[in-house]
């Protein structure tokens, strides 16, 4: 009975010599690898805060990044005391290739989410236009981009193609040019027209005097000379000087007596003689 008892304590005797400095430095590797992964992951998000990223943005890639790195130290520590983890990476590989497959689509979405959101061609409340759509940026997420129209339509485009594709951000800048054309008659005083339409727009309020209004000859057409009137305003008043300075100038125009005209067709009707 002794011999088998001393022949048990050997072999615990050998297994501690073995594998037991394996357990303690995995061990001590284990809570120094999480203090340095806690560390690294405040350290990003504070770089984060600074760059003012996204809040959800934010908190999804430290989740990120803290699993990532967990993993990882487990695979370390499990090499440490002997376990042999070459099947388990290649389970895992093949899990990711799996699901990275069925899932393209989305993250697809997800990585131009994540462009979006830290790149920022645009961010919420500017006007842009992708995808064929106008409209204000309400609201940015991981997967989708949601405008509102003119029309007060929601739109919803997925950021895989906002991100892949052109956007025209119109609220970049501060500063608009307001793009008008007014025709009048060849007969009409072209200086007259020039100087009523620019009064229009340095009495408007909402016009800025820099970049300052402009008026132009921009075509002699067929029937009209085309007037070129170019108005800036910030973006949030962009409609409104749209179409005040379009009603003011007609209204304008006609006090002034400058003639604008409009298509018109002449019928001449010969009599035949029987």
């Amino acid at each position: 009975m002794n011999e088998q008892f001393h022949d048990y304590l050997e072999k615990a005797y050998d297994f501690i010599a073995v594998y037991g400095i394996k357990v303690v430095m995995a061990i001590i590797v284990l809570i120094i690898g999480l203090w340095i992964i806690k560390r690294l992951v405040k350290t990003t998000d504070r770089i984060m805060t600074k760059r003012d990223v996204n809040v959800s943005l934010r908190g999804f890639l430290r989740s990120l990044i803290s699993i990532l790195l967990k993993i990882m130290l487990l695979i370390s520590i499990a090499e440490m005391v002997g376990l042999k983890t070459t099947s388990f990476i290649a389970v895992l590989g093949a899990a990711g290739l799996a699901v990275g497959l069925a899932l393209q689509g989305t993250l697809a979405n997800f990585a131009g989410g994540v462009m979006i959101l830290l790149f920022k061609p645009f961010k919420v409340g500017d006007l842009i236009e992708s995808q064929g759509h106008k409209g204000k940026v309400k609201e940015i997420h991981i997967f989708v981009t949601i405008l509102t129209t003119f029309e007060n339509k929601t739109v919803i485009l997925p950021n895989a193609a906002v991100s892949n594709n052109d956007i025209v951000n119109y609220t970049t800048q501060g500063v608009l040019r307001v793009d008008l054309a007014f025709g009048i008659s060849y007969s009409s005083n072209i200086k007259e027209a020039k100087d009523t339409l620019m009064k229009i727009m340095t009495d408007h309020p909402k016009v800025l005097k820099d970049p300052a209004p402009f008026v132009g000859v921009s075509e002699l057409a067929d029937s009209s000379v085309n007037l070129a009137v170019r108005p800036h305003a910030k973006s949030e008043d962009y409609w409104e000087v749209y179409f005040d300075v379009y009603e003011a100038g007609k209204l304008a125009l006609d006090k002034a007596g400058v003639t604008i005209p409009f298509p018109q067709m002449d019928v001449h009707l010969n009599k035949l003689n029987n």
